[in-house]
């Protein structure tokens, strides 16, 4: 299990609290899927991906986002379970959606760079750092259910 400090918890739950979701969902999900397009393989039902002017654009990007970071926020009130609260996400995406593990810890290196950009001075490197960690617990409690 992993160990929170008082002043990490203090980091993460201050700066949730000021997180546009559906503006940093959608940024940071555009930016995976601009930066690593390969991962645009998942998400062949949202339409037009051709571009990243599209892919900004595109309202199922936008919602899947917001929708992801939503689940996100499940992690930031859970920092005490959060292997237990993502069990059916990972299993829903081992079994079913078939999706590299490695793409959770690429999004949540883009979750970290979409938070810089937004918070600014507010995101400290102490700040960073334990968001950092929170995105790495998230991945690899999204990837547990692989075998």
């Amino acid at each position: 299990m992993v160990q929170w400090t008082a002043e990490e918890k203090q980091l993460i739950t201050g700066l949730w609290g000021k997180v546009n979701v559906a503006e940093c969902g959608g940024e940071a999900l555009a930016r995976l899927l601009i930066v690593y397009p390969w991962t645009q393989r998942f998400f062949a039902s949202f339409g037009n991906l051709s571009s990243p002017t599209a892919v900004l654009g595109n309202p199922k990007v936008q919602a899947h986002g917001k929708k992801v970071l939503t689940s996100f926020g499940d992690a930031v009130k859970n920092l005490d379970s959060i292997k237990n609260t993502f069990s059916q996400l990972s299993e829903l995406h081992c079994d079913k959606l078939h999706v590299d593990p490695e793409n959770f810890r690429l999004l949540g290196d883009i979750l970290i760079i979409v938070l810089a950009a937004h918070f600014g001075k507010d995101f400290t490197p102490d700040c960073q750092a334990a968001w950092t960690k929170l995105v790495r617990v998230v991945a690899h409690a999204l990837a547990r259910k692989y075998h």
